[in-house]
């Protein structure tokens, strides 16, 4: 049981070389600025409904999806998910067209912020029911053994879905048929806005599957490298048969939990810490001068990234709202 969080202990950072740390640190800066004007799209009224940010958690979904292959491994997760579509290299013009409700949105304007899809990646979503995912996700690794076709599901959740009781559920079926899915609790501290330990008795959540024999791992979610390296020790396990892993990735989100929540709950002397201290593309960009690479070439990756997000919502914007006969499709997947 305790053997990958001894592997992971061992050896806790990718051995990444220049130019893959360089991909890592564009994709999670893409994540950011993307979510940055998601935030102020949102406050000129032009993203309605609810809108939950990644800015802060950037490393988890590159660090892990990173490790994937795309196409052929399932992701599936909760309502934070543009930071994950984007990871999977899905086109933020249609990411930014969905959270504005347009038709040429990835959902065809009738999902936004918090139902995204993309089957064409393996991306199912998007969930706005709090771990209702992690069956589904439980159930898509269960499509991946009976097809024999190699995937994997990754299946994210919270610290605060950690405590639903369909979770177990989950987590019984996916051990009980050694599926292969990767549960990760994507730790943020807060939940909605309690912290873990008002609101868990066990707050290493690394060990909630122990009364399942499913092994877990601890890892520091700040840390690119450091969540790619447990990504390659939890897929070579579960790529082997054995079974589900479950991750906890500490992370921070520096936002509130959504667009409307002002996060009064923690102070701002524990954010600035986090992001003077602790924010993982200033590691990563430390990282990459050290290694060589300069000032200049990082600030060109920066202007071309304004740019291509200045790009998905000119896009967003410009782009009409679905026909009214849009209403009428994706109800049901195949006509009876």
């Amino acid at each position: 049981m305790r053997s990958l969080q001894q592997a992971h202990a061992n050896n806790k950072r990718f051995d990444a070389s220049d130019e893959q740390l360089l991909e890592f640190y564009e994709q999670m800066l893409l994540i950011r600025r993307f979510e940055e004007k998601a935030g102020q799209l949102y406050g000129l009224g032009l993203i309605g409904g609810f809108c939950h940010l990644y800015i802060g958690q950037e490393a988890v979904a590159v660090g892990l999806q990173s490790a994937l292959t795309t196409g052929k491994d399932s992701v599936i997760t909760g309502y934070r998910d543009h930071g994950h579509m984007l990871a999977y290299g899905i086109d933020p013009n249609v990411i930014m067209a969905e959270l504005t409700g347009r038709g040429a949105g990835i959902s065809r304007g009738k999902g936004g912020s918090m139902h995204m899809f993309s089957t064409e990646h393996r991306f199912f979503g998007g969930h706005g029911i709090v771990g209702a995912q992690v069956s589904l996700g439980t159930g898509l690794a269960f499509g991946h053994k009976y097809s024999g076709d190699g995937g994997v599901c990754m299946a994210y959740f919270g610290d605060g879905a950690a405590n639903q009781g369909q979770v177990y559920e989950s987590f019984n079926m996916a051990a009980l048929w050694k599926l292969p899915i990767i549960f990760v609790i994507e730790n943020n501290g807060y939940a909605m806005g309690t912290k873990v330990s008002r609101g868990s008795a066990e707050t290493a959540f690394y060990r909630r599957g122990t009364g399942f024999r499913i092994p877990g791992m601890d890892v520091n979610g700040m840390d690119v490298l450091e969540v790619r390296q447990a990504a390659e020790v939890a897929l070579e396990y579960v790529r082997g048969g054995n079974g589900p892993v479950l991750l906890e990735v500490k992370t921070y989100r520096y936002r509130g939990h959504s667009m409307s929540d002002p996060a009064k709950y923690r102070s701002r002397e524990e954010v600035q810490e986090m992001r003077e201290n602790h924010d993982p593309i200033d590691g990563a960009k430390a990282e990459l001068l050290k290694r060589g690479v300069t000032e200049d070439k990082l600030k060109e990756i920066e202007k071309a990234i304004r740019a291509r997000v200045g790009q998905s919502a000119d896009f967003a914007e410009s782009s009409p709202e679905p026909e009214l006969h849009e209403l009428y499709t994706d109800i049901l997947v195949e006509q009876y």
